[in-house]
């Protein structure tokens, strides 16, 4: 008999089993009866000890609220309580499932989070008002001998002396504790004495991301608008706004929420570290790796993210976008040429400007250039056809070879008709119609083959000429972007002859071969995946719908779900030609058809951007319920004026324009700021060089004496200016910055740290804003070169420019150091306000669990006190009424952005054009400022929410009445009393009290389309009858949060025409559903997603398509001390200098978010300190520390002309050869020492950095390419930035 394996493993089994069940019957013998055993618990001699621990965990009171910091969390959080203070913060656990199989939102938080109370009453706390002593003490001698504040102001700054004497002081000791009267008296009366000697607009206030706390935000904003001064914007200043994304999609960073990660099957990780930055959210990630996703990383260093990738792929810093546009190469031309997908080919004719016509225009040598899209006013057959706008309206051919119009064009959407959407339909010559696009000339079978020169840069400028195929409308020849896009992406087709690339290994641009001497990664890898990506996005199945739905237009074969992402974010976005790297690596994106849909498309995170309740927010922030227009301004353009920096910026457009420049070729980026700001690009305060009240008071006097009635005395005004400055009469205040009477004056910073964080040039803030101590060794090269055509420049250089800095703060960080008055702020556990981000749809709120300690307010009394303070004062100083001469720029989303046709640079004061505002320049608005009443329109949600209505984002103005009345009963009547506010508020009936943050924050929430379903389904109705589709069945229309809901737990936002995504029950979001599935047009010039840019400026510098540009080496290589370098690379040779028998490392200096803190925050928390070193670090390659003799935690110095930083260095293997990483932002307040260099108190992170300003990005009234608040406009990027490491040796503290 044969026995078998499986037989004997059965026997072994049943043996085995039986020998357990007997030992565990001998063991139950040694088991006693449960009532021993609690009888022998109850015998325990001494449980006393036990108290301690549960004292420890006993609490009175628990508070839900969140951390008011820009992480992007928006985490829930519980706050306990024990005898009336704080002793813990845990996460809460209750937000709601989306649908059954997403992963939850919880538990989120992280350890930065978890250590915030500490912060409540640590030393660094801020407890009292403070001003600085030397100050303080002047004006209380100058009033106690005038007996008046304002007297008192004047005579301190009009005197060099004293004003010298408390500017040097800044930065340094000598605080002098005052009360909150006295303070406030302090800060009213310089407010006072600007407004009457210069204007409103020399106030700015600066504070940054509504969405971690916008009634904090508001708070602030909203005095400072009431009183006429500008609100500076902080997404451009900080370059987490990414200009590509209003250039492609005529919006600004609408991204998924981290639940539709978990849909993404690949997921391409691009300059964002997620595990690190993105920490609540992070478990999507990995929820998503563990489902099956496969997850690349590009990235230089071996960091945290690195560790979940399947391939990493370590590009060299700053050289993203040409491995973008290789990895671009091969996606069109397997998915495009080599193969046809239907899904991919449908998307891109629906969704994309590739079919669209450009004209190809003579270069004058036998080949032609990229000119401007073709519009419907350049064809005689369509011209008088289309309606209205003509020059506005893109121009595609059908598969007959006739014209069509699409309906999708920005013309459309500003013509009145009713029927701008993204159906196949528009005009031709015979009339309305559908219409059948093609992508390709050569799909017409007919077409000549047209040389074309394409821009082309490996480390130099240069161009390439390859066939385009093209036909003739009219004299002119035109092509489509795809085959425009295919040509410059080095795509052969067919007998297209030119210089194509012969296949992947051929070193042409932009082949997997020619980036790979410049990125550092291999040729097959980028081609795998290139490949992957697009094989993911072609073969995964839709999220929601079925593979024949738009937008998939698939099958069961190839049913194109698009669930292929890419994460971007500030590793690539901040950058001098961060727009062109962005378009370069979201070519996958767009050819992949993967935007629109749910698990795929792009995924920018920076900062908590996503200001949900964008309409109340703005409202009640701006005083638009008061005043019309606000005084809004880029911030990046405002502190390169105003701290001169750009009298030391060698940055011309020569280093990088296109071979064909002829008028743009030599621009200087302080010059396209000039420009900009003439044309009406962009806003610049103060915008005249006189006083705006006095201004407007003489053209309404002026306008009197002439007749003018009520209703012309606006358009009189605007006229009146365009000709005063025509003439010469008066002047931009940018084109003699530093005039005196230009300067900004008062400067409030609050729920921010300007000068610890985000301020790029920090050693000119410090010298010429404030006029203190500074480590400046830089030379003014653009004045001494010349450089600089369009500025009055005066010599010397002004110092100390601001009269006064005031900061609100709960911490004594490094802008509080520097001010002049600090007020104590509470923290975000002792206040009410709201919370919400990009990275999920909730809304949850902050609450006090205690009262602010000390002498802290909230930010929301303090600037309501502050209101109440200048109101009285005013009534001495100021007139009850006044006339204010606003000027602004010709805004996005408003029929301004159809204002300068063509692309066409045309300025009036080149005789080009007359200056005509809001169309050649900027608008010109008079406006009313009541300056008795600050107070009382300040407490009030004022009338104009229901006379006017509100907006945003062009959806035509709807007025919420009901939610308006609902607010009075809910929050009761204003308390105003003076007569102005009654008799305004009378008018409608009443008008709804805000004098308390709570109030405030219930108000947002009761206009917002997202948190109020009657409100959205009111903005959808609107929308409907510009786009001529339905709509309105898309929000929930019986949903409204209040306060008390999110209180009790987070809650979801419904969908909003504000943002371009489905929120539906059960449907994760993802940005632009709307725009694929329910057919709105992008806000861009086609309606579609742009590839293609045709503005002058753009084709100019060779940047009308993707391109790869180098950093700007050449020229930063110029700002080094003490070292002579003519060019920079990754290249030892290069960057390991040995001079005047001293060695030196040359390096590439990042940085990127740090591990403990956020941003400045967390950084200097005791708890974090202890995780590291407990000070200022730079990282360094461990071979590159070895050559230059530096070991782990020896002391370096770190400097170019900027700067100079001196910190601990920590010496690792995972950074990259070649450079240097600080982590953002680390203090100076917290052990810095004295440099050997300058003999001066080293600095921080921004030491050595400097704001540049790329001219493409100031470009305005041109479709998507025009300005509005934080949506588009020149970025603070300081990643070019490279510096000199030495040894520091032993140092002083």
């Amino acid at each position: 008999m044969q026995i078998t394996r499986r037989q004997v493993l059965a026997a072994a089994a049943t043996i085995g089993a039986a020998s357990g069940v007997l030992a565990l019957a001998q063991n139950l013998q040694y088991l006693k009866p449960l009532a021993e055993f609690r009888e022998a618990r109850l015998q325990y001699p001494d449980r006393s000890w036990e108290e301690v621990y549960r004292r420890r965990w006993q609490y009175d009171k628990v508070a839900r609220s969140t951390h008011g910091v820009n992480c992007t969390g928006s985490c829930s959080w519980n706050v306990y309580v024990k005898d009336g203070l704080i002793v813990w913060e845990l996460q809460a656990t209750d937000y709601p499932d989306i649908a059954p199989d997403i992963p939850n939102y919880e538990p989120r938080g992280c350890p930065r989070g978890a250590s915030f109370s500490w912060y409540v009453y640590s030393p660094l706390r801020v407890k009292y008002p403070y001003v600085r002593g030397v100050l303080i003490d002047m004006y209380r001698r100058f009033k106690q001998q005038t007996g008046d504040p304002v007297e008192a102001w004047r005579r301190i700054v009009e005197d060099p002396a004293n004003r010298a004497a408390y500017q040097k002081a800044r930065g340094k000791a000598g605080w002098v504790r005052v009360t909150w009267d006295e303070a406030l008296e302090l800060i009213s009366a310089a407010l006072i004495y600007t407004i009457k000697k210069y204007g409103p607009d020399r106030i700015y206030g600066f504070t940054p991301i509504p969405a971690m706390s916008p009634v904090s935000y508001a708070a602030g904003a909203r005095f400072i608008e009431l009183i006429g001064g500008a609100m500076g914007s902080f997404y451009d200043w900080y370059a987490d706004l990414p200009p590509a994304s209003p250039q492609m999609w005529g919006e600004q960073t609408d991204v998924p929420e981290s639940a539709d990660w978990f849909h993404a099957q690949y997921m391409i990780v691009w300059g964002t570290n997620l595990p690190m930055t993105r920490t609540p959210d992070a478990q999507m990630y990995t929820q998503a790796r563990y489902r099956g996703a496969k997850v690349v990383v590009v990235s230089p260093d071996y960091s945290e993210h690195v560790k979940f990738a399947d391939i990493w792929v370590p590009a060299l810093p700053g050289t993203d976008a040409a491995l973008g546009m290789a990895m671009g190469h091969v996606a069109l031309k397997e998915f495009y040429v080599d193969r046809q997908f239907k899904c991919l080919r449908e998307y891109a004719r629906r969704y994309t400007d590739l079919p669209f016509l450009v004209i190809l225009e003579p270069a004058g040598d036998g080949t032609y250039l990229q000119g401007r899209f073709l519009r419907a006013s350049d064809v005689p057959e369509l011209k008088d056809k289309v309606g209205p706008n003509p020059e506005w309206k893109t121009v595609v051919v059908q598969k007959d070879g006739t014209l069509a119009v699409p309906y999708s064009s920005i013309g459309f959407r500003w013509d009145g008709s009713g029927k701008w959407n993204l159906l196949l339909k528009g005009i031709t010559a015979k009339g309305e119609e559908d219409i059948d696009p093609v992508l390709s000339i050569m799909e017409l079978g007919r077409y000549e083959k047209v040389p074309v020169k394409f821009f082309a840069m490996d480390f130099d400028v240069g161009y390439v000429v390859r066939e385009v195929p093209a036909v003739k409308v009219g004299d002119k020849y035109v092509a489509t972007v795809f085959d425009l896009l295919a040509a410059h992406l080095g795509v052969k087709r067919g007998d297209l002859g030119g210089d194509y690339p012969a296949d992947y290994n051929d070193p042409k641009p932009y082949t997997p071969a020619w980036q790979e001497a410049i990125t550092g990664v291999s040729r097959d890898l980028a081609i795998q995946v290139a490949r992957e990506f697009m094989n993911t996005a072609v073969y995964s199945k839709p999220v929601y719908g079925k593979p024949s739905d738009p937008p998939f237009f698939g099958d069961d074969t190839t049913p194109c779900g698009g669930r292929a992402m890419i994460f971007v974010g500030p590793g690539i976005n901040h950058w001098y030609h961060a727009d062109l790297i962005y378009r370069s690596v979201l070519l996958l994106v767009l050819l992949g058809g993967t935007q629109g849909k749910n698990g795929g498309g792009w995924a920018h995170y920076v900062g908590q951007e996503k200001i949900r309740t964008l309409i109340g927010w703005s409202t009640i922030a701006f005083a638009l319920d008061w005043i019309r227009p606000p005084r809004q301004q880029n911030s990046p353009s405002y502190w390169y004026v105003h701290t001169d920096q750009w009298r030391y910026d060698p940055i011309t457009t020569k280093y990088y324009a296109a071979p064909w420049a002829k008028k743009w070729g030599n621009l200087h980026e302080m010059d396209a700021n000039v420009i900009a700001v003439r044309l009406g690009w962009l806003p610049f305060y103060p915008s005249l060089n006189v006083n705006p009240l006095e201004l407007g008071d003489k053209l309404v006097k002026e306008a009197a004496a002439q007749g003018v009635q009520q209703a012309q005395l606006g358009a009189y005004v605007a006229r009146r200016v365009a000709e005063m400055l025509k003439n010469g009469e008066i002047k931009l205040a940018i084109e003699d910055p530093d005039a005196p009477e230009n300067w900004p004056r008062v400067l409030f910073v609050w729920r921010a740290n300007l000068l610890g964080s985000s301020s790029k040039g920090h050693e000119y803030f410090l010298k010429h804003l404030l006029g203190t101590d500074n480590n400046v060794m830089n030379r003014e090269v653009a004045v001494e070169e010349g450089l600089v055509k369009e500025v009055n420049i005066r010599k010397p250089a002004p110092e100390g420019k601001l009269d006064l800095l005031v900061v609100l703060d709960f911490r004594m960080a490094t802008s509080a150091v520097y001010a002049d008055v600090v007020l104590p702020a509470a923290t975000w556990y002792e206040k009410y306000d709201l919370s919400m981000t990009d990275m999920h749809t909730f809304i949850h709120p902050f609450t006090p669990a205690v009262d602010p300690p000390w002498e802290a307010k909230a930010d929301w009394d303090i600037f309501r006190e502050l209101a109440k303070k200048f109101s009285e004062m005013a009534r001495k100083y100021l007139p009850q009424e006044a006339y204010d001469v606003v000027l602004t720029a010709l805004m996005h989303d408003s029929a301004a952005e159809i204002a300068q046709p063509f692309g066409e640079v045309k300025d009036w004061k080149k005789g080009e054009v007359d200056p005509v505002p809001g169309k050649t320049m900027a608008a010109v608005t008079l406006v009313r400022r009541r300056y008795w009443d600050v107070y009382d329109m300040y407490i009030t949600l004022g009338p104009l929410v229901v006379t006017a209505g509100v907006t945003t984002k062009g959806i035509p103005a709807f007025k919420p009445v009901e939610s308006y009345k609902w607010l009075v009963e809910r929050n009761g009547v204003t308390k105003a009393a003076s007569d102005y506010v009654q008799a305004q508020c009378a008018n409608v009936g009443g008008c709804p009290n805000i004098e308390r943050d709570k109030q405030a924050a219930e108000a947002m929430l009761a206009i917002s389309p997202e948190s109020n379903g009657e409100v959205a389904y009111m903005a959808w109705s609107n929308l409907e009858k510009v786009v001529g589709l339905p709509l309105r069945d898309l929000p929930a229309k019986e949903l409204r949060i209040t306060f008390n809901d999110i209180v009790a737990q987070p809650r979801r936002v419904t969908t909003s025409p504000v943002w371009n995504g489905i929120e539906a029950p059960g449907r994760t979001y993802s940005p632009f559903t709307v725009n694929t599935e329910r057919l709105v047009p992008w806000r861009t010039l086609t309606g579609r997603q742009h590839f293609y840019i045709d503005h002058e400026w753009f084709r100019e510098l060779g940047e009308a398509l993707p391109t790869y540009k180098r950093p700007i080496d050449k020229i930063m290589a110029g700002l080094l001390v003490g070292v002579n370098l003519g060019d920079w690379w990754y290249d030892e040779k290069k960057y390991r200098v040995e001079s005047g028998g001293q060695k030196f490392l040359v390096l590439r200096y990042l940085t990127p978010h740090g591990k403990w803190n956020i941003h400045s925050t967390y950084w200097d928390n005791l708890i974090m300190l202890t995780l590291f070193r407990g000070g200022q670090v730079v990282w360094l390659n461990n071979e590159d520390a070895s050559w230059l003799g530096i070991k782990d935690n020896d002391w370096i110095e770190v400097y170019n002309a900027n700067g100079v930083i001196v910190a601990r260095a920590a010496v690792s293997p995972r950074i990259p050869k070649g450079t240097a990483i600080m982590y953002h932002a680390q203090e100076r307040h917290v052990y810095v020492p004295i440099s050997p260099l300058t003999g001066k108190r080293a600095g921080i992170h921004n030491s050595v950095t400097v704001t540049h300003l790329k001219p493409t990005k100031t470009v305005g009234g041109y479709a998507q390419l025009s300005w509005s608040f934080n949506y588009y406009g020149p970025t603070g990027v300081n990643r070019d930035t490279l510096v000199v490491v030495r040894p520091a040796g032993r140092v002083r503290l």
